[in-house]
């Protein structure tokens, strides 16, 4: 999992800066705006401590160039200095226009609960809310200190400060409705940071809109700097997109609205949230069994927009009013909140079916659905693939559901007996009639309006005796086009009036006559957002170096082939490198006494000897025995050129990558035995274009098993050590590799790790080394065997240990039907490839699953290799580490020349 992250907000109108101050950061994830409007999310890369301009410019003009585009479409459409020509140039300094009308005075109310550090968080931000009519209410709700009223007392003296006694965010939230001056009553809780716009924002909405009853809003992270609060984000978080979106249950319909809007999580969050007060008047206040601190832990604010929409008013989420929420660092909290969503959404099901009998058939498919989709959709892909959100939190809400569905009437009796035992206490009068909303309206016209767009424009006041609008649009008289609005009665006002048109009609309003095609339209669309919002996104980054005081350890594995160890440690020794750097040698064979005497021409090189045969024990070995930051692999037959090692490291200037792989060229192609080889799926090169892959790489296989063994190998490969003591990543699996039943696939394994974790791959393929294939035949049938067993194993390991369903489709269906193909060609005359060796392919993909099962035993009976420890955690026994350059003098010109 990628933590932290850090969270900044990019306003384009302002230059945009370079982020500083990254260290230990794995990525930056800012909140684009402009002129304060939120555009959407830009995630971007660390390097080195940093993130530059550059590199977040180019990425806002990639992502969000469109968005940009569109926002400023309506900034002009709507504002009264109405440019004559809506061109890019005129419309870059136009901010959105502001309400000119009186603000409405607006109760803030938070609900709290013995958090005063949050709270204080909390009304700081409130105190700078640019807005000019405002009330602020704390309700302390069954506080058990004194510690919230004090802080309000001491620090803030103009806000007010109510105890409600009664247990119960409800509860709370009822009396700030009893407590309120303001028309509207604007809803936070004690843990988000209120942006300086959000009042505002809130309040225009009900400024310009008689009949909305309800306002909600965007929350994005406070921050992500734990692994529970990017789990949260993954989770969904609260955030509902950065569109405006209007709510209205159409009355000409008779089907339930529960069927549509059940779901009302969609519209938003009690986190922010507002009302006209005259709401409550009509439909009663807030459900007492519901919500937190009570036994059904969520669901009082659903509830309410649910019955709003219910009783025939609108909803309207508008994200420019945006509040920031700190989210749970605490895992097991975190835990508790995921499963309680679940009981919290099941009981508002039970809360409104009881409340609305025609609604009950409804919730039950909902309830239905919702098991089936939501949670056995997640549940699936859980055991699909190694999904990122932990099972754990899955199952909690699946099984809080069903615990919901049996809370809301115990929930109901305690809340009664509550109010019993506070009578003295204020109660909200309770619904006891249907609102009276006047006579329903009969019409089913259309109404047919027509706006001139080369003119400011206005709202529509005269539509409230239509379910329905048709807009023509012009442009100096000529027409456009038109679009449809379902207004349900109600005046259009110019902000909906204004998003409609411009996302009806986008960059038509930029080329209204089409002299432009598109193309080249939006060639200079990009070209002037460059020039005046992202001057930085066309110059050149300047490529950042990894510092000199990034130790390497390089590991080398070897198996009595003394003459080719003599040449890799050559080849090694002649690095262009100033860094320091040691050279673990791990002798996997060490009663032949074969590795050490060539170990002894090098000083300086470490030997470590592992008497356990098998490839992975020998480099855990020497990955335990290694001090150095990078931790770089290879092989004893293969000779690197002078800049492999500086070229192969480069990509961890980026902290999110934790592998890096390289090419592998054959060293000679003497021989057919060698030529089969590279013809054998291309050898052990990846191609000559340098790529890189992430977690959503991982899971954009929806049904093949990822294919990890096209990414490198451990020939060529390099590793920041820290993936080595990740609880998720580990050492390498002991169970695969050579010199194990299971013959190879120990490093693809460790890739799946690293990638199901959450980190990057790259694969440069600059960074070559040459490799020396087989040259008989027998080593040739021998390792293409091996490789044909480890195939399968690592399949089923990915299965059995990870639960990723994904390898099965390759055993069941893949790997028949490719070898179906391959003998299908061989008959056919238009395969060559020898039948000895697809012979030894097919044998060891059969007896891939008995050669795991047999490493499964040999690793119990030989036992596992001890825990990488940290340089940092770890007692000094050596000073090892060396620069190349300093080991180059003790070396003679004829060592040197033999390369």
């Amino acid at each position: 999992m990628l933590y932290p992250i850090k969270v900044v907000d990019i306003e384009l109108s302002r230059p945009i800066p370079t982020v500083e101050g990254l260290d230990g950061y794995m990525g930056l994830k800012g909140l684009v705006r402009l002129h304060g409007v939120p555009i959407g999310y830009v995630n971007a890369p660390v390097t080195l401590g940093r993130c530059t301009a550059e590199t977040l410019s180019k990425l806002i003009l990639e992502q969000h160039s469109w968005g940009i585009i569109c926002q400023l479409l309506k900034n002009g459409m709507s504002s009264p200095q109405h440019p004559e020509e809506l061109t890019l140039e005129n419309l870059i300094g136009l901010p959105p226009v502001e309400y000119s009308g009186e603000w409405p005075l607006v109760t803030v109310a938070v609900c709290t609960r013995d958090r005063p550090d949050d709270m204080k968080l909390c009304l700081e931000a409130l105190s700078n809310l640019d807005y000019p009519n405002l009330d602020i209410l704390v309700i302390d709700n069954a506080p058990q200190t004194e510690a919230t009223q004090e802080l309000v007392k001491t620090h803030y003296p103009t806000v007010r400060y109510v105890r409600e006694p009664r247990p119960g965010l409800d509860w709370a939230r009822n009396r700030a409705i009893l407590e309120a001056k303001g028309e509207i009553i604007a809803y936070t809780d004690d843990d988000v940071a209120v942006d300086p716009g959000w009042a505002k924002a809130l309040a225009q909405v009900f400024a310009e809109n008689s009949d909305v009853m309800v306002v909600t809003g965007l929350v994005v992270p406070y921050e992500l700097e734990d692994k529970s609060q990017v789990l949260f984000e993954h989770y969904g978080g609260f955030g509902r997109g950065f569109e405006c979106k209007w709510y209205r249950v159409d009355e000409r319909k008779s089907v339930p609205i529960a069927s549509y809007y059940g779901a009302s999580g969609q519209f938003g969050t009690g986190a922010n949230m507002a009302y006209r007060r005259c709401i409550f008047d009509q439909i009663g206040g807030f459900d007492p069994a519901l919500d937190v601190g009570t036994v059904t832990n969520g669901g009082g604010d659903i509830e309410m927009f649910f019955r709003v929409l219910k009783e025939g008013y609108t909803l309207v989420y508008e994200p420019k009013a945006m509040v920031r929420h700190r989210h749970r660092r605490d895992y097991s909290k975190l835990y508790a909140q995921i499963a309680n969503n679940g009981i919290g959404f099941y009981a508002y099901f039970v809360r409104s079916a009881l409340a609305y009998p025609d609604e009950r058939w409804a919730y039950l498919k909902l309830a239905c659905w919702w098991i089936l989709w939501w949670h056995f959709g997640r549940l699936y892909k859980s055991f699909k693939y190694a999904n990122r959100l932990p099972r754990e939190l899955i199952w909690a809400e699946f099984w809080g559901c069903f615990v919901g569905l049996t809370r809301y009437q115990k929930a109901r009796r305690i809340a009664q007996e509550i109010a019993q035992s506070f009578a003295a206490e204020p109660l909200l009068p309770s619904q006891t009639a249907k609102p009276d909303r006047g006579k329903p309206k009969a019409s089913t016209g259309i109404a047919i309006r027509t706006v001139e767009l080369t003119q400011p424009l206005a709202s529509l006041t005269d539509v409230k005796d239509y379910p329905e609008v048709w807009v023509f649009a012009t442009w100096q008289g000529q027409v456009l086009g038109k679009v449809h609005i379902q207004n349900l009665y109600q005046i259009v006002a110019v902000s909906r009036l204004r998003d409609v048109i411009v996302s009806h009609f986008n960059l038509r309003l930029l080329n209204p006559e089409q002299k432009i095609n598109q193309d080249t339209l939006w060639a200079q669309l990009t070209t002037t957002l460059v020039k005046h919002l992202l001057p930085n996104a066309k110059q050149p980054e300047q490529l950042a170096v990894l510092p000199d005081t990034t130790s390497v350890s390089i590991v080398i594995a070897t198996y009595d082939r003394p003459n080719d160890l003599r040449e890799c440690l050559q080849s090694l020794l002649t690095q262009h490198s100033k860094r320091s750097t040691e050279i673990v040698v791990v002798d996997n064979h060490p009663e032949s006494g074969l590795t050490p005497p060539v170990v002894t021409e090098f000083p300086g090189v470490m030997l470590v000897q592992e008497i356990r045969k098998g490839l992975s024990y020998a480099r855990n070995a020497g990955i335990i025995a290694s001090t150095g930051d990078i931790i770089v692999m290879t092989d004893d037959d293969v000779v690197a050129p002078p800049d492999w090692i500086e070229k192969l490291i480069a990509a961890f200037v980026h902290p999110d990558v934790m592998v890096a792989t390289g090419n592998v060229l054959p060293f000679e192609l003497e021989n057919p035995f060698q030529q089969a080889f590279e013809a054998y799926g291309g050898g052990l090169g990846k191609g000559f274009t340098s790529f890189k892959v992430d977690r959503n790489w991982f899971e954009s296989y929806s049904r093949r098993a990822l294919p990890t063994w096209d990414l490198g190998a451990t020939a060529n490969a390099a590793f920041r050590s820290q993936i080595f003591y990740h609880p998720e990543i580990g050492l390498l699996s002991e169970v695969l590799g050579a010199g194990s039943p299971t013959g190879c696939c120990e490093d693809t394994y460790l890739f799946y790790k690293v990638l199901k974790a959450g980190y990057t791959i790259v694969y440069e393929a600059s960074a070559y080394v040459k490799h020396k294939h087989r040259n008989t035949y027998e080593a040739l049938q021998r390792q293409i065997y091996s490789y044909s067993k480890g195939g399968p194993a690592y399949h089923l390991m990915t299965v059995l240990e990870d639960g990723d369903l994904r390898g099965l489709w390759r055993l069941l269906v893949e790997i028949p039907e490719v070898y179906w193909w391959r003998i299908k060609g061989r008959l056919q005359g238009w395969d060559n490839y020898p039948l000895k060796l697809l012979w030894q392919e097919f044998l060891g993909n059969l007896v891939g699953a008995w050669a795991l099962w047999q490493s499964y035993r040999r690793v119990n009976r030989l036992g596992q290799s001890g825990v990488y420890v940290p340089v940092l955690q770890r007692p000094k026994t050596h000073e090892d580490a060396f620069s190349i350059t300093d080991q180059l003098n003790q070396i003679s010109d004829s060592q040197r020349n033999l390369v």
